[in-house]
C-alpha cells in the first residue's frame, strides 16, 4: 500500500508540474502587469510605467507595404508625447516581412524613419501556443474585457486608455493619423 501511495503521489506531482501555468500561456489580469524586453535587449519595457497615458501598440515589419506608417507613428508620438506612448512590436509572422535581427531593425527604423518611441523584441502575434502573452491579452475578450480580435497583418493597432483598459483595435489599413485614432487620443 505504501508503494502505491508514493507512486500515486509521484504521478500527481508530475501531472501538476506538467500542467503548471507558464508566463507564455497565462496572460496577466491587467495591462499594467505586462512587460517585454526592449529591442536593444538592454532594458525591460514595463507597461505599468505608462500609467496615466494612452498606449498605442503596433505589430510592425520593416519590409511591408505599410512600413511607411512608421513616419506617421513617430509624428503621432511627437505630437501627443505628453499623453501617448507608441510601442512597436516587430513580428515576422505575416509574409516573413520582418526577417532581420533586432539590431538591424533598430538601425533601419532610426535611420529611415527617425523612430524614437519604444520598440520591443520580436513577438509572435498570431493565436496559438507561441502567441506572445501581450497578444494573448490584447486579442482575447476574457483578458481585454471587450472583444476577441484576429490580427491578420502587420501594422494592426491597439489603443489602451490611461487606466490600462482596451479601447479599440484598428487594422493595418487605418493610418496612425486617421481621425478615428486621433479623436480617441484627444479624448473626443
Amino acid at each position: 500500500m505504501k508503494k502505491f501511495l508514493i507512486a500515486a503521489a509521484g504521478g500527481f506531482l508530475l501531472t501538476a508540474f506538467m500542467q503548471a501555468p507558464t508566463e507564455k500561456n497565462t496572460p496577466p489580469k491587467s495591462f499594467y502587469d505586462l512587460s517585454i524586453q526592449s529591442l536593444d535587449g538592454k532594458s525591460t519595457i514595463r507597461f505599468s510605467d505608462f500609467k496615466g497615458k494612452k498606449v498605442l501598440l503596433v505589430n510592425t515589419a520593416s519590409q511591408c507595404g505599410y512600413t511607411g506608417q512608421y513616419k506617421d507613428l513617430q509624428a503621432l508620438y511627437n505630437r501627443y508625447s505628453n499623453n501617448l506612448v507608441v510601442v512597436a512590436l516587430p513580428c515576422n509572422q505575416f509574409g516573413g516581412q520582418e526577417p532581420w535581427a533586432n539590431d538591424k531593425i533598430k538601425n533601419f527604423c532610426s535611420l529611415r524613419y527617425d523612430v524614437t518611441f519604444p520598440m520591443t523584441d520580436k513577438v509572435n502575434v498570431k493565436a496559438g501556443e507561441d502567441q506572445h502573452v501581450i497578444y494573448q491579452w490584447l486579442t482575447q475578450k476574457k483578458f481585454n474585457g471587450k472583444e476577441d480580435i484576429n490580427v491578420r497583418w502587420n501594422f494592426g493597432k491597439f489603443l489602451i486608455d490611461e487606466k490600462g483598459r482596451f479601447v479599440k483595435y484598428f487594422p493595418s489599413q487605418v493610418e496612425p493619423t486617421d481621425k478615428q485614432i486621433v479623436s480617441l487620443i484627444e479624448g473626443k
